[in-house]
């Protein structure tokens, strides 16, 4: 199976291709340090797995790569992997199209496992996440009035939120995102409703919060 690992940490990248291509079934053909360079290295090559990271500052997050490589390349499934056991985002990234999330601490064999299982049409969810994965399912009200808001945003809402907090203009954003302005301001409106949102200052406090400015 072919192979591109994606993350901010050159010693990650180097640990990770040290353990793959050890094995007979597994190459890393592709590495990249961002978002950006993640989606330009499936575009590339074509991959059967790409190994992401959750957390890449500077340029696109995980999160956010996520939604655009599934849409753009749907037959690459991609393992998230994160430091931190992000229950908020888990559901994200696998609405997104996620086929895995793992921490970046588990055990070679784990890594090995989420690989193979993700190649074989399946899902790997670390334990841990599963579990918690499965108790917010259980008490999930089957009513939208009692869910968490940011579960509500659509992809582009969560590609637009960030870039309004960091300072992005309307024009600014519509340029990254290849949308016009008056779509940015479509989302904006959209994103401050749902969130109950009345300024700048609140977009970039909740942002903080939700830690979508750390990566």
């Amino acid at each position: 199976m072919k192979i591109v690992i994606a993350d901010d940490h050159a010693i990650v990248r180097s640990g990770f291709s040290m353990i793959l291509n050890y094995q007979e079934d597994m190459e890393v053909i592709g590495l990249a340090a961002d978002g950006i360079e993640a989606y330009q290295m499936v575009s590339k090559h074509q991959p059967d797995i790409l190994l992401l990271d959750l957390s890449m500052p500077p340029g696109e997050s995980g999160l956010i790569a996520t939604g655009k490589i599934k849409e753009d390349f749907p037959e690459t499934k991609i393992l998230i992997l994160t430091m931190h056991d992000d229950e908020e985002y888990l559901f994200h990234v696998l609405k997104n199209g996620a086929s895995g999330y793992m921490l970046k601490n588990a055990p070679d064999e784990e890594l090995l496992l989420a690989v193979r299982t993700i190649h074989s049409g399946g899902t790997y969810i670390h334990p841990k996440m599963a579990t918690s994965l499965v108790r917010e399912f259980i008490s999930k009200d089957s009513s939208q009035k009692n869910a968490d808001p940011f579960e509500l945003l659509t992809k582009r809402e969560i590609e637009v939120l960030p870039l309004i907090a960091k300072g992005y203009g309307n024009k600014e954003i519509a340029q990254k995102l290849f949308i016009s302005v008056k779509t940015v301001e479509a989302h904006k409106a959209k994103i401050m409703e749902k969130l109950e949102l009345k300024s700048r200052p609140e977009i970039v406090e909740y942002a903080l919060k939700k830690k979508l400015l750390n990566f």
